[in-house]
């Protein structure tokens, strides 16, 4: 075993669960038998897919911290009955926040539409006061996707109100919330029942998995049909797929053939996986959230613990995992401008037990109380970097950032994640002066051995006197200046001699 540590300021994250009267209990998580998170979170609430009777529902509840209680006055127990988001006819299948409003969440549902709903803030007052009544939320837009079930919803990350579905006509849509009557553009070309969909940083591809096993890439505007497509995991099972941040990588979480669960990295140029790694052989699907520290977290339906890897040059390094007794049906994560960074938390997972919500925070463990820079990377704002329209039109923009330290918001800079462009500078000829005589600078003298002819007389040199500088006809003038030495020439004299 190697005697060096691999140097990483996260490798001692640890997960901190909250008190059990800063999550939620009585909670009525839905029993649908489909494949999904079952609670997704904005900056200021969560949503969780509800079990009620005639129709579909989700809730809505104040966003729970494991550092205290929830900014509004809701106990810690639910009531039996809540205020909840009930319009759909069938079971909701998945919610999703928008990035750019925390008060704005998606709902899809097995009725095959997807409803808009806007949270208003009376909607949490005088919950634990006599004579309360609950009032039920009502959508503010409707969207009639398809006469089969929207399994998936997802925003976009960087236009505002453009919206993603998956159906199970296994087409996915792309919406114009302006204009919902029809869907903008259709990604086609899957054989079976679409499990997970992910955009890139700036939401110009569109990655799936799919039941027939494949991976495939979509340009969101160009057309229809895939750009990219490749065999995924040999198994049938659920597999899930997550952008690994603004560079050119995807995770993806599945099972072989022989049923191990497993979590395969690949480049997207090609589609090529670069790195496979396998955990176990458990039943429960793998849940892959991604953290902009360079931290892939991973969640097993129906595991007590949560795994975490440090990805680095196409590596995944373990650095711990966060175990308890309960198993986790579902789980969401965060969205990272909304971390407390004064207890050094990079990352917050809402983990969905059977009746409960429990809020989870990774820390990294530091004594300073001031602000982190190091662990604290710019995190994705709530401003969009374009118009539905300009993204239909076919402009690109990276995602805006927003500094966890003052808060001040800019635009990212993708082009600092690849190597610059180099710069082409102007040659400039200029005629180079005459070139001077070379003058090679004397060596040390040279003893050589010699054989001495009897014949040939030795020939001795006058002292001070230099020979002539030996000149060749056959050369241009300009290159006749060679002075030689004199213990050189002495040197060839007597060499000639022996010969």
């Amino acid at each position: 075993m190697s005697r060096f540590v691999r140097a990483s300021k996260y490798r001692h994250v640890f997960g901190q669960a909250g008190k059990r009267e800063y999550g939620y209990d009585n909670v009525k998580v839905s029993n649908s038998a489909w494949d999904t998170n079952l609670i997704s979170a904005s900056a200021r609430y969560i949503s969780i897919n509800w079990s009620a009777s005639g129709g579909g529902a989700f809730a809505v509840l104040p966003l729970p911290s494991p550092f205290g209680q929830a900014l509004h006055d809701v106990p810690s127990k639910l009531p039996d009955i809540i205020p909840l988001a009930r319009t759909h006819t069938a079971p909701v299948l998945d919610t999703a926040w928008s990035p750019a409003n925390d008060t704005l969440v998606a709902s899809a549902s097995e009725d095959g539409t997807c409803l808009l709903w806007k949270v208003p803030d009376a909607l949490f007052e005088g919950w634990t006061s006599d004579g309360w009544e609950p009032r039920d939320l009502e959508p503010v837009a409707r969207v009639d996707v398809s006469p089969r079930k929207v399994g998936q919803v997802l925003w976009h990350p960087t236009a505002a109100n453009v919206l993603a579905t998956a159906s199970g006509d296994h087409c996915v849509r792309l919406w114009d919330l302006a204009d919902p009557a029809r869907p903008r553009a259709t990604l086609t070309g899957h054989g079976d029942m679409i499990q997970s969909l992910t955009f890139n940083a700036t939401g110009s591809i569109i990655a799936t998995t799919c039941r027939d096993r494949k991976l495939r890439l979509f340009d969101a505007r160009a057309s229809g049909d895939p750009v990219r497509v490749t065999d995924g995991h040999g198994g049938i099972k659920g597999a899930r797929v997550i952008w690994m941040g603004d560079g050119d990588r995807i995770a993806t979480t599945g099972f072989s053939k022989m049923s191990d669960r497993q979590v395969v990295i690949w480049e997207t140029g090609g589609l090529g996986s670069v790195k496979t790694l396998t955990l176990d052989q458990s039943a429960g699907v793998v849940m892959p959230f991604w953290s902009d520290n360079g931290i892939l977290f991973l969640a097993g339906k129906g595991d007590g613990n949560i795994r975490y890897y440090e990805y680095e040059s196409d590596m995944l390094y373990a650095l711990a995992e966060h175990k308890t007794a309960e198993p986790q049906r579902g789980m969401c994560f965060l969205p990272r401008r909304a971390l407390d960074v004064s207890e050094c938390e990079i990352a917050r997972a809402f983990k969905v037990t059977n009746s409960g919500v429990e809020p989870i925070a990774f820390i990294v463990p530091r004594k300073s109380d001031s602000f982190q820079s190091d662990i604290y990377p710019p995190a994705p704002s709530s401003e969009p970097s374009l118009t539905a329209a300009e993204f239909f039109a076919g402009r690109t923009a990276p995602v805006n950032l927003v500094n966890l330290e003052n808060g001040a918001v800019f635009a990212s800079d993708v082009s600092s994640h690849a190597p610059p462009p180099a710069t082409v500078q102007p040659m400039v000829v200029s005629m180079a002066p005459a070139p001077e005589p070379i003058v090679v600078n004397p060596s040390p003298p040279v003893t050589p051995t010699v054989t001495k002819c009897a014949s040939v007389p030795p020939t001795t040199s006058s002292p001070g006197v230099s020979p002539a500088p030996v000149r060749s006809e056959s050369l241009p003038a300009d290159c006749q200046h060679v002075f030689v030495p004199n213990e050189v020439c002495y040197s060839l004299i007597l060499l000639l001699a022996a010969i």
